[in-house]
């Protein structure tokens, strides 16, 4: 029988986004915290409102009983030498491993145009297979590097950057070595059109840390057909929390439970806090998300 061990935890963005500072940008981190704790879940991935050292981060999160879940890494190995990587990522890296977290998120921001006033339909691409074998042998050696530290690249495929659409996820998968996790985002999957049931299947055996977002579809396609920019897209409401939207949570929960899931569950919504209140919206996806853990038979 395989083991599924889960904890559901939530990336702060649901309560000020750090795209967007406008979007929240006047909640204080301790109103996070505190909501967060109260609603159940058990650990937050970092925000721009985090201490970045160790030991203040820790006190910022005892109190509430939270655990660090993870951090966002804005990579350019696209760009860079992996020596370059290495060094640019050393006190993220430290943060992390000292504050109790296993896996770092990696997301390749080299040419992106996620936060860039520009169609996602202008995004970064590579174009030929040495560029793939590349990329994934600099890739394979940064997430080697990490590990020697306790942390675990988590590759976040994402709007608006190299690897977006699901054959993007295909060739890097097919172009790094087993050190490198996938990090499955359910939103972000849907949204650059595919199947994200048949996308968690194909990689469940490589996912190691999971982005629960929802999405509207009506939106989606309002965003496609009009050229909308990725952060236009999230501010008219493409994406929202489980249980809000049409992704297939209770299929995505049966195939991480099958194929032996241990890690984190992260409600990772970006919306206007002004039109999806936080606590109302970061408490229906943790419902949603619990639910379905329980009704696995496994009690977080």
């Amino acid at each position: 029988m395989t083991s599924f061990d889960v904890r559901i935890g939530i990336n702060p963005i649901s309560w000020s986004n750090d795209d967007l500072p406008s979007l929240g940008g006047e909640t204080p981190l301790e109103v996070a915290l505190t909501e967060g704790a109260a609603i159940g879940y058990q650990g937050f991935e970092l925000g721009n409102k985090f201490p970045r050292e160790a030991h203040a981060l820790r006190r910022a999160l005892a109190p509430h009983g939270l655990a660090l879940v993870s951090g966002w890494y804005s990579g350019r190995l696209a760009r860079c030498s992996v020596g370059e990587e290495m060094a640019a990522v050393g006190t993220h890296l430290t943060l992390l491993a000292e504050g109790g977290a296993n896996v770092m998120v990696y997301g390749e921001v080299a040419d992106t145009i996620q936060g860039s006033p520009v169609p996602l339909y202008k995004r970064p691409q590579f174009v030929h297979a040495s560029q793939w074998r590349e990329y994934g042998e600099r890739l394979s050696r940064f997430a080697r590097f990490t590990a020697d530290h306790g942390v675990r690249v988590a590759y976040h495929h994402h709007m608006g950057a190299y690897v977006q659409a699901p054959e993007d996820v295909d060739r890097l998968m097919e172009n790094v070595s087993d050190d490198v996790g996938l990090l499955f985002d359910s939103g972000h999957m849907t949204f650059a059109g595919g199947d994200a049931v048949a996308m968690l299947e194909r990689y469940a055996s490589r996912v190691c840390h999971v982005h629960c977002k929802d999405v509207r579809p009506g939106v989606i396609g309002l965003a496609r057909n009009r050229d909308w920019s990725f952060l236009e897209s999230v501010i008219n409401g493409a994406f929202t929390v489980p249980g809000d939207g049409a992704v297939d949570f209770p299929a995505l929960i049966e195939i991480l439970k099958r194929n032996g899931y241990r890690g984190w569950l992260v409600v990772e919504a970006e919306q206007d806090p002004a039109v999806a209140p936080s606590y109302r919206y970061a408490e229906m996806g943790y419902r949603c998300l619990s639910q379905l853990v329980r009704d696995r038979g496994v009690t977080q």
